[in-house]
């Protein structure tokens, strides 16, 4: 579940009128402070992208899943379940099993995933992939 501040921002940036994406932005944010704080770990800065969007999903914010054939199919109807997810209106609990199985999981990764370096390169990549209109 994120924190109360992180769903506080995230709500103040929908009623400024910012997009879906500015939205998910505070939810990644608050999953790379996680990794950095050592609460769990990430293998790849992706990975730590991929678990702040599907709570951002998970918690409301209207973000449309990836276009077909920019990523897998498994990640596209993972998204469609998360925002399926957040527009329902019944929150259940996640089973103390499957929390502690996630969290455990997590764990044993690494914590370079959301370090300056890895994440400024990520970054290049995606520029270059961009282009440079």
């Amino acid at each position: 579940m994120p924190e109360q501040n992180t769903m506080k921002r995230a709500r103040q940036d929908e009623a400024e009128g910012k997009s879906p994406s500015t939205q998910a932005g505070e939810f990644v944010r608050e999953e790379m402070h996680h990794i950095r704080e050592g609460k769990h770990g990430a293998q790849s800065p992706q990975q730590a992208i991929a678990i702040g969007l599907s709570k951002a999903r998970r918690t409301g914010v209207k973000l449309a899943p990836p276009k077909k054939g920019k990523t897998s199919s498994r990640t596209r109807r993972q998204a469609q379940y998360d925002l399926k997810k957040g527009r329902s209106a019944g929150r259940r609990k996640t089973s103390r099993a499957r929390s502690s199985a996630t969290s455990r999981a997590l764990s044993r990764e690494g914590r370079s995933a959301a370090s300056h370096s890895s994440l400024s390169r990520r970054a290049r990549g995606a520029a270059r992939r961009r282009g440079s209109s």
